[in-house]
C-alpha cells in the first residue's frame, strides 16, 4: 500500500508525460512573454494602488471589509499548492540527477549538491525541473491576492509589499527565460517556507493560538538568509567548475535579494529592540513594585 501510493506520487509529480516533455516556449506556454510579465506587474500595482486609494476615500479610517473566511481558505489553498510544488521539484531534481539530463563532465568533486546550485553551460528550459518552476512562476500570481486581502482587511499598503511581489514575478520569470542557475534550491526552499507561513497564517486565520514571536518575519530572515548563502555557493561553484548557466540573470536575482533583504532586517531588528526595551520595562517595574511593596511591611 504504502509503496504503490509512492509509485504513484513519484508518477504524478515527476514522470507523467506533460512534465517530462515540458518546454518554455513563448508560443504554448502561458505568460511567457516580456510584455505580459511587465503588464501584468503594472496591473498588480495599480490596481492595488487604487483599491487603497478607493477605500480612503470611501470609508472611515478604522473601517475593515468583511472578507469572512475567504482569506482563511487562500492560506490553506496556497499551503498545500506550495507543499505539491516542493515535493514536485524534489523528485523531479532527483529524476534528472538520476537520468543525468543535464550532464557535469565527470570529476570525483562533482555532487548532488553542486547541480543543484550550478547548471552547465548551454542547459534549455525543458524538462521536468522547469516544469516546476513554471508552475512556481503561476503560483506567484495567487500570491499577489494577499496583497489585497490585506488591503480590505488592515486597509494597509507599502511600497515594500509592492515591489516584493513584483520582484519574486520577476525572478521566476528569468529562472526559466535565462535556465538560470541557483533556481532549484531557490524554489525548494522557497516552497517549503511558503508552506510553513501559509500554514501558519490559516493556523491562526481559525482562531488557533499564536506565536509568541514574528513568525512571518523570522520565515522571510531565514528565506533570505539561505538564499544568499546559496548564492555565495553559486558564485564559487562557477569560478571552480568552468562556468554556470544564466550567471547575467543570476546577477540581477542576487542584487534582488540583497534589495529585499534590507528592509525586512531592519523591521526584525526594530522588532526585538521594541521586544528588548519592552521586558527591560516589565523588570524595571517588577523591580519597582518588589521594592514599594517591602517599604509598606517595614
Amino acid at each position: 500500500m504504502t509503496f504503490s501510493f509512492i509509485q504513484t506520487t513519484n508518477y504524478w509529480l515527476s514522470e507523467h508525460p506533460s512534465i517530462v516533455s515540458f518546454r518554455w516556449s513563448h508560443i504554448q506556454s502561458w505568460g511567457s512573454t516580456w510584455f505580459f510579465l511587465f503588464s501584468a506587474i503594472a496591473v498588480y500595482v495599480v490596481s492595488a494602488t487604487a483599491l487603497h486609494l478607493l477605500l480612503s476615500l470611501l470609508l472611515r479610517r478604522n473601517s475593515r471589509v468583511p472578507l469572512g473566511p475567504i482569506p482563511a481558505l487562500h492560506s490553506l489553498v496556497m499551503a498545500l499548492f506550495s507543499l505539491i510544488i516542493f515535493f514536485g521539484i524534489l523528485l523531479s531534481s532527483a529524476a534528472e540527477i538520476r537520468d543525468t539530463r543535464w550532464f557535469w563532465r565527470r570529476t570525483k568533486t562533482s555532487t548532488a549538491f553542486q547541480w543543484l546550485l550550478c547548471f552547465p553551460l548551454g542547459t534549455r528550459p525543458s524538462g521536468r525541473v522547469f516544469f516546476w518552476s513554471y508552475i512556481f512562476y503561476l503560483s506567484r500570481f495567487l500570491h499577489f491576492l494577499q496583497t489585497f486581502f490585506t488591503i480590505l482587511t488592515y486597509r494597509k499598503l507599502n511600497f515594500f509589499t509592492l515591489f516584493n511581489q513584483s520582484s519574486m514575478l520577476l525572478m521566476s520569470f528569468i529562472w526559466l527565460e535565462f535556465s538560470q542557475s541557483f533556481q532549484v534550491i531557490a524554489i525548494l526552499l522557497t516552497a517549503l517556507l511558503h508552506s510553513v507561513d501559509y500554514g501558519y497564517q490559516f493556523w491562526t486565520a481559525i482562531g488557533l493560538p499564536s506565536a509568541c514571536f514574528p513568525f512571518v518575519v523570522n520565515c522571510q530572515v531565514v528565506l533570505l538568509g539561505c538564499n544568499l548563502v546559496c548564492h555565495s555557493g553559486v558564485f564559487l561553484v562557477h569560478l571552480l567548475k568552468g562556468g554556470c548557466n544564466g550567471m547575467g540573470a543570476w546577477g540581477l536575482n542576487a542584487v534582488l535579494n540583497c534589495v529585499i533583504l534590507l528592509p525586512v532586517l531592519r523591521f526584525y531588528l526594530k522588532l526585538r529592540s521594541r521586544k528588548r526595551k519592552i521586558s527591560q520595562e516589565d523588570v524595571s517595574s517588577s523591580r519597582h513594585g518588589s521594592r514599594n511593596l517591602k517599604e509598606k511591611e517595614s
